[in-house]
């Protein structure tokens, strides 16, 4: 009976391991986490043991002269309700190094194994010291560190073991965490010149599959590393420990002004570009603010200081009866904010910014996909309207849900390769290119028809209103004069050779309650129309292709001149394949997106520049303003956030693969756009930004697989 009963208790104790382990929180939601602060803040009444505030290039950091307790604390304070470590995050920190310091290995910050799990851990450590010299690239570096770690087991016993840290050397800066089965990884930044006793402002970014170091808001090092970032690094039980590794020997000997730990994001644009990088702030300790130290005759390192703060500098701060008439300052939101004695009020404050792209959906659809339009349907709600490659399936519109895009009507198409959303009235229309001819159609084996379709409110779907006959139609773009409304359509080729034929701009006809031709365009293998208004005027511009011999081409920008369109300007492109308009303030852009240069039966070449032109309201013309390296680039799509703009390309080949990373650029005003996030796409082909419910997306479509990709824009 005894024998069963410990059996069942080994059972039970099994199984609670087991749903421990299933039980494990991932630390999510966070805020940014001013660890500098929490340590100096936890008693305003003093500092803490073995540290002292010090002035140097007139602002004040804190240096530590032992690595006393109290500069540490238990990382549940901090990451509460969580037992994992965050698998992305990124580290914030300003600091200045002396030149003495240089030769030594210094720890900035570590979070600590609690003792009992070191006891554990020490075998394990010296079965795998070998396995890891070998595969470890940073062999003579690393080698020698696990060196002194060897004669310091016993020492490690009494402080716990390293689950992750910062830590300084000659030229280097070295991540280090545990990673799989305990063994320790160093990701190290070689060539880093922080000892020079100057201030520098660090920024750490951690993804799962890369880890880059940005140094005063300049290019970022990257590393690759063979293995990802631990999802489940456990944390139960750990402590944080400041300006060491909780011992004497690693301490660190220079100021620290910040240290910021940011869950789940890159905190680079929080704080880059700056107009002082070497100390751009996310977060600095009240106590450091730039007011004068003022030192004490009997120790080097003054303790004392001005109480009195005309503005604090943090993430959040209270406020009292106390702090009435004091500012604050949050460099997450951008806002400064006075306290009224029981409030803060708004004094200024910053619109909402881009924080990070999220990947929030994968939707395989029935095959490839050219194109995405994004509208919305009155009492239904957000659809997408996707045109799919196969003519077996034919396309498909979607409805936006909490779950994201769910299947809602197909519709047959042939070769789809565009779809356009537009509005005659109350009344709700789509129309799509089609590139191919119905099995059973009676035009012309060098036509093919496009067709229309409105909503029908009875049926709550679309349904056929009028075929159109168009030529490998690439594009479809709908709008308004006057009242009237109107479809441009954009014929690729008719047949197999000729690329030189017209394009069509249909006019709606009341009375008929139909499309009918209003005028023809001469075109070059036209890709794309782009209707844009600047004051009254109105204009339409087209994305030329290819001649048949070269896509060096004219692409034209069209005026509207007594009820037609006229040429008002043309600009050379390399096999265009589509125009985006848009304004930043009073400013008027078109960037173009040129598709790869080809000339004859030469070879051709696919990383080329875009363009983006301004309009020179002067000399009524569009100047060049910038170029953008691209990879047979086939869309462009503007979008603003807050007060923020951004520019998003589809990049779709390089000569070589069609999995590349496609681009986001952000608006840096002088500089232009600036790239920012890259995004892996699969030969894309579209891409698209919409809202809902306060939310922020972009969708892209992929040319060479059978599924598109939903990104959320997340923001601070």
């Amino acid at each position: 009976m005894s024998t069963l009963i410990f059996v069942q208790v080994l059972l039970l104790g099994l199984k609670v391991t087991e749903a421990t382990t299933d039980t494990w929180r991932q630390c999510a939601d966070l805020v940014p986490l001013d660890l500098l602060s929490f340590v100096l803040e936890r008693d305003t009444s003093r500092l803490a043991p073995g540290v002292h505030m010090e002035e140097a290039g007139g602002l004040r950091g804190v240096h530590f002269s032992s690595p006393d307790s109290s500069v540490s604390f238990p990382s549940s304070q901090l990451l509460v309700n969580c037992d994992l470590f965050p698998k992305e995050f990124s580290m914030v920190l300003t600091l200045r190094v002396t030149r003495n310091a240089a030769k030594r290995n210094e720890y900035i910050f570590s979070l600590m194994e609690p003792r009992n799990v070191q006891k554990r851990a020490v075998n394990e450590r010296e079965e795998d010291r070998g396995a890891t010299l070998e595969r470890n690239k940073e062999q003579s570096i690393i080698g020698e560190e696990q060196q002194r770690e060897k004669k310091q087991v016993k020492g490690d016993e009494q402080h716990g073991r390293i689950i992750l840290g910062l830590k300084l050397s000659e030229k280097r800066l070295h991540f280090v965490f545990k990673g799989h089965a305990g063994v320790i990884k160093h990701w190290v930044f070689r060539g880093i010149q922080l000892a020079d006793n100057q201030w520098h402002t660090l920024v750490l970014a951690v993804g799962s599959h890369h880890v880059r170091l940005t140094v005063d808001c300049n290019s970022p090092l990257e590393i690759i590393p063979s293995g990802p970032f631990p999802s489940d690094l456990n944390i139960q039980g750990s402590r944080f420990h400041i300006g060491s590794r909780g011992r004497w020997k690693g301490l660190f000997s220079g100021l620290l002004r910040q240290l910021v730990l940011v869950p789940g994001s890159d905190a680079t644009h929080q704080i880059c570009p700056s107009s002082d990088p070497h100390i751009a702030a996310l977060s600095v300790p009240p106590r450091l603010l730039d007011l004068p130290v003022v030192r004490s005759s009997s120790h080097r390192h003054g303790a004392s200081y001005d109480t009195e703060e005309r503005v604090s500098v943090g993430l959040e701060r209270p406020c009292a009866e106390l702090h009435q008439g004091q500012l604050w300052f949050n460099p997450l939101k951008k806002g400064l904010y006075l306290c009224d004695g029981t409030t803060w009020i708004t004094v200024l404050e910053d619109h909402k910014r881009l924080d990070y792209v999220l990947e929030h959906q994968v939707l395989t659809t029935s095959s490839e996909t050219h194109d995405v339009e994004i509208f919305q349907v009155p009492g239904v709600g957000l659809m997408a309207a996707m045109a799919h490659r196969s003519t077996a399936f034919g396309s498909a519109v979607y409805l936006w849900t909490k779950k994201g895009f769910q299947l809602y009507q197909n519709i047959s198409t042939y070769g789809a390769l565009a779809w356009r959303h537009f509005t005659v009235g109350k009344k709700i229309f789509l129309v799509v290119s089609n590139s191919e001819g119905a099995p059973d159609s009676r035009l012309s084996s060098d036509s093919d028809y496009s067709v229309i379709y409105k909503w029908s409110k009875r049926r709550k779907q679309f349904v056929q209103f009028q075929t159109l006959k168009t030529h490998c139609a690439r594009d479809w773009e709908a709008f308004s004069i006057h009242r009237h409304t109107y479809l441009a359509v954009a014929n690729h080729r008719q047949g197999n050779n000729n690329h030189t034929i017209n394009s069509v701009i249909y006019k709606w006809n009341g009375l008929a309650k139909s499309f009918e031709v209003h005028q023809l365009l001469p075109t070059s293998g036209a890709y794309d129309w782009e209707f844009f208004m600047v004051g009254p005027y109105h204009f339409l511009v087209v994305a030329n292709a290819f001649d048949g011999v070269t896509t060096s081409v004219d692409s034209v920008i069209y005026v509207w001149i007594n009820g037609s369109f006229q040429v008002f300007q043309t600009i050379k492109t390399f096999c265009a394949t589509d125009w985006e308009m848009f304004q930043i303030g009073s400013r008027v852009f078109l960037v173009v997106a040129n598709g790869h240069r080809l000339h004859g039966n030469g070879p051709s070449q696919y990383t080329i520049n875009s363009t983006i032109y301004e309009l020179d309201i002067g000399g009524q013309l569009f100047v060049r303003f910038q170029d953008i390296v691209t990879y047979s680039a086939v869309d462009w799509e503007f979008f603003s956030l807050g007060e923020e703009y951004f520019l998003v390309v589809a990049n779709s080949f390089n000569g070589e693969s069609y999995s590349l990373n496609s681009i986001l650029y952000r608006w840096q005003g002088y500089e232009g756009f600036v790239p920012i996030h890259w995004l892996p796409t699969i030969g894309c082909s579209d891409w698209e930004f919409f809202s809902s419910k306060g939310e922020s997306y972009l969708i892209y479509s992929s040319a060479k697989a059978p599924l598109s990709k939903v990104f959320m824009l997340k923001t601070y």
